[in-house]
């Protein structure tokens, strides 16, 4: 099959671009042709307040050889990258979406395809965390260019079928990141980051955003006793004043370690190996690719239950699921982990759930849902 696989790859950096690649790898070993086609220009600056959107020296980056086509900004590359793909006569062309910004760009090259070319997205998100007047619109556009939709959880099934009711969709859990390295000991983690190595230790990991709840959890961890220490690891989106003010005043600040950065590939084997459980204080969502790196190292994870993060935490089995996104459920869901989980039996749990969620699963799955579209 010819794919043209349009979206996030090198030089861009991030759970996207990583996405992307895993995928593009795994059609490559099903012996497909994928002709891979990202961004001249991804955001605009104002859009994107993290440090930067490429790949930094000293990333590991899978570098994937694809064609800068698309300048989300300028109207006038939409032509141009549509005739490109055009030109490979490409039986699938594949996208990822996970915000209304990109919809009039993705939306015309989907749209300006021929009958032949079937077009399927992957849908990381149907509705925008953070929300904008032209959201409506632009989701409606983009979604009406599609043949078919892959959904990683109900929460965005149903999201897709709010705006298309009438949407061709299948469902495929969010394969595992592979990626990152081995589990290390947890000891030598802990020493290398510079914290106690025997207090009750607990991640919160990735780009930090203000739907993420960073500051519930500050707030959550100033309830605990002085036998816990909490890592934030992260590169912030915006700055961290505020979060900031909260930790000046929490009773248990000695006990925060930040680490606010963009963490490299080859960093995430310490962060994750020091931890004895991921927390996810989430105030929304509908899946996290936090998920699969922390599966990946076999570290459970305590989550709120929003969107659809218990679909793929599954309470006292590979996790815990708080009830509610506040400081003081969360609070309490740390404690009640922490006494009463079988973090052994959760372990277990989770190196059975490794072998179903990988990417030659979802390669296949994929595959065989075009198939149906036909």
């Amino acid at each position: 099959m010819q794919i043209a696989y349009l979206s996030t790859f090198y030089p861009f950096r991030g759970g996207i671009a990583q996405f992307n690649a895993s995928l593009y790898r795994e059609f490559q070993k099903m012996g497909h042709n994928v002709d891979a086609f990202t961004f001249t220009c991804q955001y605009p600056s104002f859009l994107f307040p993290g440090e930067t959107q490429y790949v930094q020296k000293g990333d590991i980056a899978d570098i994937i050889n694809s064609e800068r086509i698309l300048n989300t900004a300028n109207p006038f590359t939409y032509l141009t990258a549509s005739k490109k793909i055009k030109k490979i006569k490409p039986d699938l062309l594949l996208m990822k979406y996970w915000m209304s910004y990109f919809a009039p760009s993705l939306g015309y090259v989907a749209g300006s395809m021929k009958s032949k070319t079937k077009v399927i997205t992957i849908l990381d998100n149907v509705i925008s965390h953070e929300k904008r007047f032209f959201d409506k619109a632009f989701t409606k556009y983009f979604l009406d260019k599609n043949d078919g939709f892959i959904a990683m959880s109900e929460k965005v099934k149903n999201d897709l079928l709010h705006y298309k009711p009438d949407a061709k969709v299948t469902l495929i859990p969010h394969p595992l990141y592979d990626h990152f390295g081995k589990i290390v000991d947890k000891t030598a983690a802990r020493k290398e980051l510079n914290i106690d190595t025997n207090k009750k230790t607990i991640l919160f990991f990735g780009f930090i955003r203000d739907y993420k709840g960073l500051d519930l959890l500050i707030n959550a961890f100033g309830e605990l006793d002085k036998s816990y220490q909490l890592i934030i690891a992260g590169e912030v989106y915006g700055n961290f004043d505020k979060y900031d003010e909260l930790i000046l005043k929490n009773p248990n600040k000695e006990n925060i370690h930040k680490y606010i950065k963009y963490i490299s590939d080859n960093e995430v084997n310490t962060y994750f190996s020091a931890a004895d459980v991921c927390i996810l204080p989430y105030k929304g969502a509908t899946q996290s690719g936090i998920t699969g790196i922390s599966y990946h190292f076999e570290t459970p994870m305590i989550a709120t239950d929003v969107g659809g993060l218990s679909e793929i935490i599954h309470h006292n089995k590979t996790g815990f699921i708080v009830d509610a996104p506040s400081s003081k459920a969360i609070t309490e869901g740390i404690i009640e982990y922490f006494n009463n989980c079988d973090t052994e039996l959760l372990k277990q749990n989770i190196r059975t759930l490794k072998k179903e969620l990988s990417w030659e699963n979802f390669a296949e799955q994929l595959i065989d849902f075009y198939y149906k579209l036909k």
